[in-house]
């Protein structure tokens, strides 16, 4: 924990970068003072909860996907909210790994310990670390993606986070640039994110499910009409944040759904 900071201190750019972190991971209706992981982050940075609080609703002022839907945050954030919050949105590759490398380094850990990532089965050298980096990343888009949907289904509404995927709408082989970034998310349930990747379903730009015909025309099966079929024309369910970009909806619909 740090020594308190005085009243009105400036954010640093790494105070900035960790409760930009934390504004990624947490669904909009926990951003307030009482939450116990802004209460721990204000801890571990020297600030109050409310000061926390307040910084993660200047983030929120920020996020389009609010503001689509009226949702305005906190109206008086710094030059410097913009540009993390910029930076990130440029590079989510980097600033992701930078911002889980800061708060392990802040609470006295190694990464893999601070981002619960099993190391057991890495060889040492540089491919461990390439490999770790790459896990962490991997936590950090699922924590994201699962907390802008308040982990249900953007299909189903199923809400057990164990059956649910962090579903990369432009495959994660594909676009490096976007991999960790939680607007190439999807939450969904195992089952439909295994057809989601293989083509069998999409969604449309306007945010609905449309099926493959190779499952439409399986009408004679009470699995598929319960599973897939009553789904199929259906608005999903939009996230509180980080709203899907209808062009990573458009590369699915082109190049891996299966009309």
């Amino acid at each position: 924990m740090r020594t308190a900071m005085p009243r009105n201190a400036n954010w640093t750019r790494e105070e900035l970068i960790v409760a930009y972190n934390l504004y990624c991971k947490l669904p909009f209706g926990r951003l307030h003072n009482r939450n116990p992981e802004i209460i721990s982050l204000a801890n571990l940075i020297g600030r109050t909860p409310s000061a926390v609080a307040w910084k993660l609703s200047n983030f929120a002022h920020l996020d389009p996907s609010l503001q689509s839907r009226g949702i305005v945050g906190a109206t008086h954030g710094s030059r410097r909210d913009k540009e993390i919050w910029d930076e990130f949105a440029q590079d989510w590759e980097r600033l992701s790994f930078e911002s889980e490398r800061l708060l392990a380094q802040m609470e006295g850990k190694p990464i893999e310990q601070a981002t619960n990532i099993d190391v057991s089965d890495l060889p040492p050298g540089m491919e461990r670390e390439t490999i770790i980096r790459t896990r962490v990343n991997q936590g950090f888009f699922r924590s994201t993606v699962l907390a802008a949907y308040s982990s249900k289904c953007c299909i189903t509404g199923l809400g057990n986070p164990e059956m649910l995927n962090a579903s990369h709408i432009v495959p994660w082989s594909i676009d490096i640039k976007n991999r960790v970034n939680p607007r190439n998310g999807l939450c969904l349930n195992a089952l439909h994110d295994r057809a989601f990747d293989r083509g069998l379903l999409t969604i449309t730009p306007d945010y609905t499910v449309k099926l493959s015909k190779s499952i439409n025309g399986l009408q004679d099966g009470e699995a598929i009409l319960n599973l897939f079929l009553r789904y199929d024309g259906q608005k999903v369910a939009l996230p509180d944040k980080f709203l899907p970009d209808t062009r990573f909806i458009e590369y699915h619909n082109q190049h891996i759904f299966r009309e």
